[in-house]
Formats: C-alpha cells, structure tokens, sequence
C-alpha cells in the first residue's frame, strides 16, 4: 500500500510559508507608513543646541527664558514711554521752549521714568540671587554634579559651558535694556536739569555700568554658591553680597572723576561774593568762601552775625576775597562708568579664574 502525498498541499504549504515570511521579514525591515516623513521631520525640528550647551540650556531653560521674557516686556514698555514723552515735548513746542518753564505737566514723564529705574537698579540684585547663586549650588545639593562627573565630560567644561552661557545671557539682557533706557533719555538727557545724573536711577542704568554690575553680582553668586553648596542659604548670603556691592559701587563712583573747580575773580575783602558759574547739568560737590591766602572757609563763615555790616566786617577779617565750587561735569558721566566698570569687570575676571582654579574641585 502505497502513501499519497499530495504536491499541490507542500507546494501550497511552502508558497503560503515562504510568503508569509517574506512578509514578516519585509514589514519588520521597512518603516511603517508615515514613519519615514516623521523621522525627517523629527530631525528637521531638533534643537541647534547640543551636547553641554543644550544641557545647560535644559537645567535653567526657566529662568533664561524669564530673563528673556522681562527684557522683551521692559523694552517694549520703554518704547511707549519715551513715543509719550516724545508727543508732549513736540505739543509742548520743545526744543525751541525751554523744559525750564514746563512745571508739572512734565511730572507724569518724569515719574514713568523713576518707575522703570526702579526696576532697572534691582537687576543686577535678582540675577544674583536667582540665577547665579542655584547656578552651580543646585547641582551640587542635589548631587547632579557627581552624575556629570562620571561622564566623559570634564568638569573644566562643564563649568566654561555654564558660566558662558550665563554670562552671555546676562550680557545681552542688560546691554539691550541700557541701550534703550539711555534712548529715551537721551532728549532731556542735558535740557531737562531736575534729573541728577550721578544718582543710582540714571548712572547705574546706562553705559557699561548695569553690565557690569550684574556680571559681578551673578559670578559672585555663583562663587558663594560653590562655597556654601545649598541653594537656599546661597541665595540669602548672594542677597546680601549684591546689595552691599550697590552700597559700596555707590560710595566710591563719584571718585571715578576728574574734579573741575571754578573760582570767582577775586574782590576787596568785605565785598559783596559772587560765585562763579558752572554748567547747569554739573555734580556740585563742594562750595566754599576763598582767603587771600588760598585758604578755604565753610560757607556757615560769618553767618553767626546778626547785621550785614557785621558780616562785611567778619569776611573782611577772615580775608575772603572769592568763592569756590568743587563739581563733576556731565561730560563725564561715560568716562566714569568705563572706568568703574573696567574694576568690576576685572573682579569678575578673577572670581572667574578662581572658580576654574579652586572652585572645580568642589564640584563633585
């Protein structure tokens, strides 16, 4: 007895294998539908950022992107303050009419700037305590730093990584908002004299003093973050660091110039004084009564008098031939601040150095 096998059912059996194989093998090697153009696609939107530099941005994208954010807001609002300011001089008929006479329809102008300077001298305080204390003290608290440790990058570029894009970021948010502030104040800058240009309001905003203010106050936050290796107890000790900086810039900046004195052309001891003039936007720093002899005298000298013979006779005594007035023009205001900001910015080199030099250590 003879077994019959049928062709036609192997042959069969073998098409229906070999096709449903071949079908297999093929869907598992091809993309699926759409997955090609979605790969592309994919690729088309990745972030230019990559390797440090996309991390760096993905740890404090927040408050980069707040950083972003306010200096868009506050050079927006600069703009529509100084388009108003711009309205009422020409309706006022400025410049062929002096700001002298303009009284208080000019208050409201005045106080959009006192507003905006507000917020402009507190920069370089916020970017200290918010961005460059957790800089570095975050990493190290919650112990993000020993994980970057254990890569293949070194810690000498994850560092140069963090502190240049914050430093540029920095940069550029506070050299946009003092090239704008000094934009709008630029038309009253030297008419308008009720505005004291050596004040916080309006030396600490414009030129390279905000920028360097606010480097040194970031990296100082940074170094202290380093140091104390907590965020929160950074924050504070970076807090009160930026504030007594301010205190400290606010002291010795008026030693940054070159005093100008004017003196009257000396009279007949007893004589009427006439002091001498100076500019109308000048700093006065001191005013005094002059001897004969070159010797200065408080401007109280011979108050204590009760009739004006008695005085002529006391300055007559006293020799006071002129009078004297110590002051800082307004001409000097940029070479000031390039001066001052020169010192800070080389303390700010140095705090850089030290980080890179002692401060990587730490930093696991």
């Amino acid at each position: 007895m003879s077994t019959f096998t049928n062709p036609s059912t192997s042959g069969k059996n073998g098409t229906t294998n070999r096709t449903m194989n071949g079908t297999l093998n093929g869907t598992r090697s091809r993309p699926r539908h759409g997955t090609g153009n979605a790969t592309a696609t994919e690729a088309t939107r990745r972030p230019h950022l990559s390797g440090m530099t996309w991390l760096v941005w993905r740890q404090h994208r927040a408050a980069f992107w707040t950083m972003i954010a306010a200096t868009v807001l506050g050079v927006a609002w600069m703009i529509y303050q100084r388009a108003r300011m711009m309205d009422f001089l020409d309706a006022y008929g400025f410049p062929a009419k002096s700001l002298d006479d303009v009284e208080r329809q000019f208050d409201p102008y005045i106080g959009a700037f006192n507003t905006v300077t507000t917020g402009l001298t507190a920069i370089p305080v916020m970017l200290g305590v918010l961005l460059g204390a957790p800089l570095l003290a975050g990493d190290l608290e919650n112990g993000t730093a020993k994980l970057i440790a254990a890569q293949s990058v070194s810690r000498n570029r994850w560092l140069a990584t963090k502190l240049a894009m914050t430093g540029l970021a920095v940069t550029v948010a506070t050299v946009t908002l003092s090239a704008v502030f000094a934009w709008w104040w630029n038309p009253i800058k030297l008419p308008y004299v009720d505005i004291d240009w050596t004040t916080r309001e309006f030396f600490n905003t414009t030129g390279p003093a905000p920028v360097a203010l606010s480097l040194l106050s970031v990296f100082g936050g940074v170094l202290i973050g380093v140091i104390l290796r907590r965020t929160l107890a950074a924050m504070v000790v970076t807090l009160g660091f930026a504030v007594a900086l301010q205190a400290l810039w606010g002291y010795f900046k008026l030693s940054l110039g070159d005093i100008v004195t004017a003196t009257s052309k000396p009279v007949s001891p007893g004589t009427l004084i006439t002091f001498p003039p100076v500019p109308r936007t000048a700093h006065v720093l001191d005013v005094s009564y002059v001897s004969g002899s070159g010797k200065h005298f408080d401007l109280t000298t011979c108050t204590a008098t009760l009739s004006e013979e008695a005085t002529g006779q006391c300055m007559k005594k006293a020799d006071i031939v002129g009078a004297s007035i110590d002051y800082l023009p307004i001409a000097q205001m940029s070479s000031m601040q390039w001066l001052g900001a020169s010192i800070l910015l080389a303390l700010t080199a140095g705090i850089v150095v030290f980080l890179f030099v002692w401060g990587r250590k730490r930093l696991v």
